[in-house]
C-alpha cells in the first residue's frame, strides 16, 4: 500500500474541522507532500486568508540556521505572505497574542526518531501552551524514520532540559502524532488534539521502505543514513570530538586532528558492532569543531540497518577515545539553554553512562543502564500506538 502522510491525506479530502477555522502551521522545509510543495503552499492555497500563522522549530522555517542556540527569527514568508512565529530564540514557546486569533494549529514536522532532536520539545511546550489558551492542536503524522527500535538509555528527571523534557528513551520509536498523545496523558492535558494518521506505514519499516523522499529536517541531517546514527553521533556533540559538522557527512563522520586511527581500530576488535563498519579516512570541517583543520577519523557504514545499535557504538568508541587519547575531554556548558549540566550529561540522560565513558564500568552495567527501564517505556508506548509493528530492543529486529 502507499504511504500517505497525514498533510496528503487532507489536501487529498479535506476534513471539515479543518475548513473554515482560524488555522496556525507549525511545519518546516521537510514538511512537504509527495509531489514535495511545502506544506504552507499547499494549506495557503486550500485554506486562503484561513492560515493565519506560521510557526518554526530550531533552524527556521527553512532549515537555514545551524544548531546550539542559534536563533531563528520572525519574519514574513516570501511565498505565502503570511508572518511567521520562531519558536527558537526569541522564545521557545507561542506567546498568549499568537494564539489569541486561532481556533487549530496544524503540526507538521519530520522528526527523525530521536529524543535529543528538539522537534518533540517543541510540541511539547506547545501542547502546554495550546492547554491555556483553548486551542486545537492536529497533527499531520508521518513515519518514525528509525522504525519502532529503541535504544536507551531512558532520560533522568534530573536532566531534563530542551534535549529532553519527558522520560524518553534516545531512540523512542514513536511518530510525532504518538508523542504528542503520549505527552497529553502524561501531563493529564484536556485540549482537544487529533492525529491525522499516516497511511499504509508499519513500524517495522525504516525510512527506504516508504517510498517517500529524503528532505533534510535540519541542516546536518542531509541523508536517511545520517539519522540512523544520529541517536549514538550525537552524543559526540558533549565533547571536543568533531561530529562531522562542517562536512557533507555529518554524525557519518567524525575523529579530531590528535586521533590516532590506529589505536582505536586495535582497540575496537574486542567489541561486536552489529551492522556497521568503520573506515578509516580524513575531513576538514569548514566551520563548527576543528574549523580549518584535519581531522584524523572515520566514516560509520551501516550495513545491517536493523542490527546497528547507535548508541552503544559510539559509547564504546568513547570508551576506547578516552582511555587512549589524554587530549579527550567533554565540553562545558550552554549547551540548548542548559548551564548546570554538562552537555553530556543531558544529551546521555543519566550520569552513570558517563562514568562507561571514563571506565568505571563494565559492559554488563552498560548494558544495564542502556537497557533499564525499557520494558515499561515500551508498554506505555504500545498502550497509546497508533501503527501496527509493534517495538523492538536490545537485539535488533529479526528481519
Amino acid at each position: 500500500m502507499k504511504v500517505l502522510t497525514g498533510l496528503d491525506r487532507i489536501l487529498k479530502d479535506a476534513p471539515n474541522w479543518l475548513l473554515g477555522r482560524r488555522v496556525g502551521l507549525l511545519c518546516h522545509q521537510a514538511s512537504v507532500t509527495a509531489e514535495l510543495i511545502p506544506a504552507h503552499m499547499a494549506l495557503k492555497e486550500l485554506l486562503g486568508k484561513g492560515l493565519v500563522r506560521l510557526f518554526s522549530p530550531q533552524h527556521g522555517l527553512y532549515g537555514t540556521d545551524q544548531a546550539n542556540m542559534i536563533s531563528s527569527e520572525d519574519f514574513t514568508d516570501p511565498l505565502t505572505g503570511v508572518p511567521v512565529v520562531s519558536l527558537y530564540g526569541p522564545r521557545l514557546k507561542p506567546e498568549k497574542a499568537h494564539l489569541e486569533d486561532l481556533d487549530l494549529i496544524l503540526v507538521d514536522l519530520w522528526d527523525v526518531g530521536c529524543r535529543v532532536y528538539t522537534y518533540l520539545w517543541t510540541l511539547y511546550l506547545l501542547l502546554e501552551v495550546a492547554e491555556e489558551a483553548g486551542v486545537e492542536i492536529a497533527i499531520l503524522d508521518r513515519p518514525n524514520p528509525l522504525g519502532g527500535f529503541l535504544e536507551g538509555p531512558l532520560l533522568s528527571p534530573e536532566y531534563f532540559s530542551f534535549v529532553g523534557l519527558s522520560e524518553l528513551p534516545l531512540r523512542h520509536g514513536l511518530t510525532l502524532g504518538e508523542a504528542a498523545l503520549l505527552f497529553k496523558t502524561r501531563r493529564r492535558l484536556s485540549l482537544p488534539l487529533r492525529v491525522v494518521k499516516v497511511q499504509g506505514w508499519r513500524r517495522d519499516r525504516l525510512f527506504p521502505e516508504t517510498g517517500l523522499t529524503w528532505v533534510m529536517p535540519s541542516p546536518n541531517m542531509p541523508t536517511f543514513e545520517t539519522a540512523l546514527v544520529y541517536p549514538g553521533q550525537v552524543l559526540l556533540e558533549g565533547t571536543n570530538l568533531s561530529e562531522g559538522r562542517g562536512s557533507t557527512r555529518p554524525f557519518q563522520l567524525f575523529g579530531a586532528p590528535w586521533l590516532d586511527q590506529r589505536i582505536v581500530l586495535k582497540r575496537i576488535e574486542r567489541f561486536d558492532l552489529p551492522g556497521a563498519v568503520l573506515r578509516p579516512t580524513a575531513f576538514k570541517p569548514v566551520f563548527d569543531k576543528w574549523q580549518g583543520r584535519i581531522c584524523y577519523g572515520f566514516e560509520i557504514h551501516v550495513q545491517a540497518p536493523y542490527r546497528f545499535q547507535a548508541v552503544k557504538t559510539t559509547l564504546l568508541l568513547l570508551r576506547i577515545i578516552r582511555e587512549t587519547h589524554p587530549e579527550f575531554t567533554f565540553r562545558l556548558p550552554p549547551y540548548e539553554f542548559e548551564e548546570k549540566h554538562l552537555p553530556i550529561e543531558i544529551i546521555l540522560g543519566k550520569r552513570e553512562l558517563v562514568d562507561f565513558i571514563n571506565g568505571k564500568m563494565d559492559l554488563e552495567g552498560l548494558d544495564f543502564y542502556l537497557n533499564g527501564g525499557l520494558i515499561k517505556y515500551r508498554n506505555e508506548a504500545a498502550s497509546l500506538a497508533i501503527y501496527e509493528g509493534g517495538f523492538f530492543y536490545r537485539d535488533g529486529w529479526s528481519k
